[in-house]
């Protein structure tokens, strides 16, 4: 397979170029330069072209610049562009109507519209403490919902996010979260390994930690993103929606990486037959448009005029562009993001017998993860050897992201076909022998 020369000069001159001007505390994984893309293909600066298997982390829901929401994004531009929350506008009221209907509970809906997935979960944080009057959180290790003060307290995905920060926000505690490859509690005869978890988090956490009576809210990716793309066992979000409700406690689900479509319904906490309470989303709900919303129950909505809101919530371009994706994805893209998920994972299980080194295959929909290891018995991760991947697969072509500490995770845009799957894998295929080899 030829491989290409990386970086090209053009995208050498802006690399420099970005050294001298931007914070470096941005993670770069490789030098990608883009100039240009059409659903799932981008290109370089130097004409070089791609596969993107990364959709800007699981953003471009709709394939980069897709006709429709370019032109939804042309046609408010010639009217207006901003006009600050201080009044109204149609779109804005369109758009949160769009996200009652489709909302994963069954009264009323009402959101506050952020500009990112971390102020989605700031707004979730003073919303539960307003609401109940409570002031603690529980959260999960590997967890990640943002890197703004209340959120990165939160996160517990990697130590550097936290390293430099301290003090962080008060009054959150972590729970492991139900990992069913690297499991770390020890389950009781019968019981499903995301009970164990909701019982130690009710036995240890709220048994000798913090009060359940202090506590606000749980907040959990339904699928953890950053954490590994990991999918926790079918009886985790029963027995915590129990526990929610044993102590009147909010369960706030993380939507930011798996919502909107990515795993072929709306919301991926709808795969496990629970009703959360707050969702926070982006990141996909306005193909690269920045925009987030919290959505809440409409009961628990009870803070007055005035005690929270945005310069740009409700920006009438991210409205359109949201309105004009999730009519998309609603279409078409909810289907197809199903079926060539489950394509995309029963190829990778038959790629999976052919290299030691991938011990576990996992996800639903288009969230998929690869985790890479250095034997099948002990399960060691192999963060070296999934680096080399990540490299090997961009020096051909194919544009992908690691997460939690060996994993590939694979999360194009929704657009994707079958064929582009079958190009990026033989991609990947070949990534992965040359690594397992020891060759560049």
């Amino acid at each position: 397979m030829e491989t290409l020369t990386l970086p090209g000069p053009k995208a050498r001159s802006i690399v420099e170029r970005d050294r001298a001007v931007i914070s470096p505390s941005y993670l770069r994984g490789y030098p990608f330069v883009m100039d240009h893309g059409r659903g799932t293909q981008v290109w370089d600066v130097d004409d070089n072209r791609f596969l993107d298997f990364a959709a800007g982390i699981a953003v471009v829901s709709t394939g980069h610049s897709h006709p429709q929401v370019v032109k939804a994004i042309q046609e408010q531009a010639e009217k207006f562009i901003h006009i600050s929350s201080d009044f109204y506008h149609p779109k804005w009221v369109e758009l949160g109507e769009y996200l009652d209907r489709i909302a994963p509970f069954d009264e009323p809906a009402i959101s506050f519209m952020t500009n990112s997935g971390t102020e989605s979960v700031e707004s979730a944080i003073k919303l539960a403490r307003y609401h109940t009057g409570r002031s603690q959180f529980i959260a999960f290790l590997g967890g990640f919902h943002g890197r703004t003060m209340g959120s990165v307290s939160l996160t517990a995905s990697k130590s550097s996010y936290h390293k430099g920060f301290a003090p962080l926000m008060s009054g959150v505690v972590h729970a492991p979260f139900p990992d069913p490859y690297h499991p770390i509690l020890q389950s009781l005869r019968g019981e499903d390994y995301g009970e164990t978890v909701v019982r130690y988090i009710e036995e240890q956490l709220l048994g000798r930690i913090v009060p359940a009576e202090e506590v606000a809210g749980i907040l959990v990716e339904p699928i953890q993103g950053e954490g590994g793309y990991i999918v926790p066992p079918p009886g985790f979000f029963s027995a915590l929606r129990k526990l929610c409700d044993r102590y009147d406690i909010l369960l706030i689900a993380d939507e930011i990486q798996a919502g909107v479509g990515r795993t072929g319904k709306w919301w991926s906490i709808e795969h496990f037959g629970v009703q959360p309470d707050i969702i926070c989303l982006a990141k996909g709900i306005a193909s690269g448009v920045p925009l987030g919303a919290m959505v809440a129950r409409s009961h628990i909505v009870t803070w007055p005029r005035g005690s929270h809101s945005n310069t740009f919530g409700g920006n009438p371009l991210a409205c359109a562009a949201a309105i004009a994706t999730l009519n998309l994805i609603e279409k078409e893209y909810l289907k197809n993001a199903a079926e060539v998920g489950q394509y995309t994972l029963d190829a990778l299980a038959e790629m999976q017998m052919r290299h030691p080194s991938m011990g576990d295959v996992r996800g639903i929909g288009l969230m998929i993860g690869v985790e890479f290891i250095k034997n099948r018995q002990t399960r060691e991760p192999f963060e070296e050897l999934r680096d080399r991947i990540v490299q090997m697969a961009f020096e051909r072509g194919l544009l992908t992201l690691g997460c939690g500490k060996s994993v590939i995770r694979i999360a194009p845009p929704l657009c994707v076909s079958t064929g582009e799957i079958d190009e990026g894998l033989i991609i990947l295929n070949e990534a992965i022998t040359l690594a397992e080899r020891g060759s560049s």
